[in-house]
């Protein structure tokens, strides 16, 4: 009876979800750094309003891996491209995503330290929890303890074992396809990769964005890895 009974809440569970378009949305990985400009940027004002404005989260699964270009010393101490503040707020952003209850909200603080990055006031990045209500214990216990370097050392193993390897940040995924110099024009990207019938506002005018793009970026704005900048080691000592 028992097995009868999980057989019948399996398939239910799995019904809502067809029916709700979960099985159609779209894997997307976004593999940056907290301190890069351009990932900076494309975060709060692409990805952000594509997601946010355009209704492109209804079809996306979204990650985000903050690790980006950073590099072990031989004391495996961390070097970060942009120094040690980027290695701690990497850090704060991977228990951000592992804590928050939902994308929405992790995502939300992300942003909000990017804003501020672009302003040059990173520094400032704990008003982000105070402005989105968000109770800043859980987060610090994390980052200030070996759970935070645990996130971290599990995003480093996974960015290093990206094939083909990333070559800069940001370095984005659209169903495991890394879109490479082409990720400003990850919309369209997502739009073709999804199967479900319900396409958002965001991708009504993917064909136009695409050629716009190609037509507007044929510099990319990215930091590159290997570039790393003279910089004292992140020693988390924990």
């Amino acid at each position: 009876m028992a097995s009868w009974h999980k057989m019948v809440v399996l398939i239910f569970l799995m019904a809502m979800a067809k029916s709700y378009g979960v099985e159609d949305k779209v894997k997307v990985s976004l593999y940056y750094e907290s301190l890069c400009p351009y990932c900076a940027n494309f975060i709060v004002n692409q990805l952000g309003k594509a997601l946010y404005e355009g209704n492109l989260v209804s079809i996306v699964d979204l990650r985000m891996i903050p690790w980006g270009n950073t590099q072990f010393a031989p004391n495996n101490a961390w070097i970060c491209q942009h120094g040690p503040d980027e290695c701690l707020i990497d850090m704060v952003e991977a228990c951000a995503i592992d804590l928050l209850p939902h994308s929405g909200l992790w995502f939300e603080m992300i942003k909000c330290i990017e804003e501020l990055n672009l302003q040059g006031k990173h520094g400032e990045w704990k008003s982000c929890m105070n402005s989105l209500k968000i109770h800043p214990q859980p987060i610090t216990d994390c980052y200030q303890s070996r759970k935070g370097v645990d996130l971290e050392l599990k995003f480093a193993d996974e960015t290093n074992h990206l094939n083909p390897p990333h070559r800069f940040v940001p370095w984005l995924l659209v169903n495991d396809k890394p879109l490479q110099e082409d990720y400003q024009n990850f919309v369209a990207y997502i739009c073709n990769a999804y199967r479900g019938q319900n396409k958002p506002k965001a991708c009504e005018q993917h064909v136009l964005e695409t050629n716009a793009f190609k037509e507007a970026n044929s510099s990319h704005h990215v930091c590159y890895s290997g570039e790393i900048e003279q910089s004292l080691p992140f020693d988390y000592n924990l």
